[in-house]
């Protein structure tokens, strides 16, 4: 069986999207904890990704021996993998143009991650009205993902972005989470996707385990003291 390495649910954004994605897709696999202590050379969480992954980072996927990383890499892996999940679109078009917002996610939106970092059990809309009034590259980059949601939901007439589940959802997923940590303002059609994305059983399991760590890391909370 396959094993995904991922580090706490709570703050880890990169770990979400792989596991995610195998989680709602119905692909079996066994998740491997590694606990943020540090990210110095000689903390735990480096050590125990040596032989993994060079970068020493989550999130991992060993399949037989072979470790695939980086979340672009290893929804790759997967959809070929499992080619009777469809986590890309069928048609060739709507595929491309969902590898498309992938990678302008993987790359982009700096000031979104920067100023507000993924803390699912945290709620900080005090912090995200002073952000959205004062970070303009956070309204932009929030201005985009609702030009581009809007787009793809009112194309396929449905809830989620190409109609059934796909890489791009699981993608996606951890923005959702920051939209409702901080409370950022957007229109209700986004609003109304933010909701079935986090009802979604895989996302649902992660969010549990993310309320379920209690596990308050202080280098990965830029807003608070404790929890």
């Amino acid at each position: 069986m396959m094993k995904l390495h991922v580090g706490n649910k709570n703050y880890s954004s990169w770990s979400m999207r792989p596991w995610v994605l195998l989680k709602q897709a119905g692909i079996p696999f066994e998740e491997a904890f590694v606990r943020f202590d540090a990210f110095t050379a000689d903390s735990n969480f480096k050590r125990s990704l040596q032989g993994l992954n060079p970068a020493g980072r989550v999130p991992v996927l060993v399949d037989d021996g072979f470790a695939v990383w980086d979340t672009l890499a290893i929804a790759e892996y997967a959809a070929e993998k499992f080619p009777d999940r469809q986590l890309w679109p069928a048609d060739a078009r709507a595929r491309a143009r969902a590898r498309s917002v992938c990678a302008e996610m993987h790359s982009g939106f700096s000031a979104l991650r920067s100023h507000c970092p993924m803390n699912i059990e945290a709620s900080l809309p005090h912090i995200g009205a002073l952000v959205w009034r004062d970070q303009a590259g956070v309204r932009s980059d929030v201005q985009r993902i609702v030009s581009m949601w809007t787009e793809l939901l009112q194309q396929n007439q449905g809830k989620l972005l190409f109609g059934p589940f796909s890489i791009a959802d699981a993608y996606f997923a951890p923005v959702c989470m920051r939209l409702k940590t901080y409370a950022l303002p957007v229109p209700q059609l986004v609003t109304g996707y933010v909701e079935h994305i986090c009802a979604l059983p895989g996302v649902k399991a992660w969010i549990d385990g993310a309320l379920a760590e209690k596990d308050f890391r202080d280098f990965e909370e830029p807003y608070r003291l404790s929890r």
